[in-house]
């Protein structure tokens, strides 16, 4: 298992690190191209997830990597089922040292921390980030230090402010924030705490996420009905 702490420096030397203000005034026209989604949620997840993943074409060009909060006796299989039956992405339960692939959501196991790294993820059972494990915000971090500007930050609904910090690294590193309207959210809080920690979040209906990333991810993959 991997063991992480906030402020890890990434072993991403090569890439020139942008401004805060640099990266938050890209539009979609001048960003990179997103290799990796990451994606986090809460209360009402569920159903968000199925309406995101759902839009989302087998081909997508990117990967997906999934943190919902979920207790440690949650149905292992359970959400990995619920997606699957919805999506035509393959829905897989993250493992440790698993290599990452376009067109695979990647789910972070109940209990379990996900770790991004350049080009796998990893597992840990080290202490609870802000009362959840997995963490948003861990998610996120590792995330933005393994992928810089390819990767895109994607706050769902949710009870809390899990993914605000983790969002907002995520744009300090030059990637894109996208935040799902609180108004369409089952619960508002999560997706407030992450505009208020990105100003410059993109603030979307629910039904306007999958656009939104299959813009990002540049693919001329169309939306799935």
């Amino acid at each position: 298992m991997t063991r992480y702490a906030f402020g890890l420096a990434g072993d991403l030397a090569s890439h020139a690190e942008p401004s805060r203000t640099e990266a938050l005034d890209r539009g979609p026209s001048e960003r990179a191209k997103v290799d990796l989604v990451a994606i986090g949620t809460s209360w009402g997840g569920l159903d968000a997830l199925r309406v995101v993943l759902g839009r989302l074409p087998a081909d997508l060009d990117a990967c997906v990597v999934v943190a919902q909060h979920r207790g440690p006796d949650s149905h292992p299989t359970a959400l990995r089922n619920l997606l699957g039956a919805v999506t035509t992405l393959r829905v897989v339960d993250a493992d440790d040292k698993q290599a990452l692939h376009h067109g695979v959501v990647y789910l972070a196991p109940p209990d379990y921390h996900l770790l991004v790294e350049a080009d796998h993820l990893a597992l840990t059972v080290e202490a609870h980030v802000g009362f959840s494990r997995p963490s948003i915000d861990v998610l996120f971090e590792t995330a933005a230090e393994a992928f810089r500007e390819r990767c895109a930050g994607v706050v769902l609904t949710g009870a809390n402010s899990d993914g605000a910090r983790g969002l907002a690294r995520i744009a300090e590193l030059g990637g894109a924030a996208l935040v799902q309207d609180p108004e369409s959210s089952e619960r508002g809080e999560m997706p407030r705490a992450a505009a208020r920690a990105v100003p410059a979040a993109r603030v979307l209906p629910l039904e306007a996420i999958a656009p939104a990333v299959l813009e990002l991810c540049g693919t001329g993959a169309r939306l799935h009905a």
